[in-house]
């Protein structure tokens, strides 16, 4: 099981809140790696339809994963990443959590 897991019902709730298409967790918390001192990392594709304020929006749905987790979340917009080894990383490593 990993850190996620405990949180599945309320990160959908959330992410119906936040109209989230679909939500990518990557990177250490999906290892046994992850610990007290990690932070979180996510991938993040909003319904641009229903998003009227993305900068304030995107801020929003951070700040509640975060109060969710107790713990630092690195959020990112689903797009293409420019740095070949980071996406890389991202692509062999990412899984979905969350898909409307």
């Amino acid at each position: 099981m990993n850190f996620l897991n405990q949180y599945n019902a309320q990160i959908a709730d959330l992410c119906r809140r936040y109209s989230v298409e679909r939500l990518f967790a990557f990177g250490s918390v999906l290892t046994d790696r992850f610990n007290n001192e990690s932070d979180v990392d996510l991938i993040v594709a909003f319904d641009k339809q229903e998003v009227k304020d993305p900068f304030l929006h995107f801020f929003d749905f951070k700040y509640s994963l975060e109060d969710l987790f107790r713990k630092e979340v690195d959020l990112m917009e689903e797009q293409p990443v420019r740095n070949a080894y980071l996406r890389k990383n991202i692509e062999n490593s990412k899984v979905l959590i969350y898909e409307r």
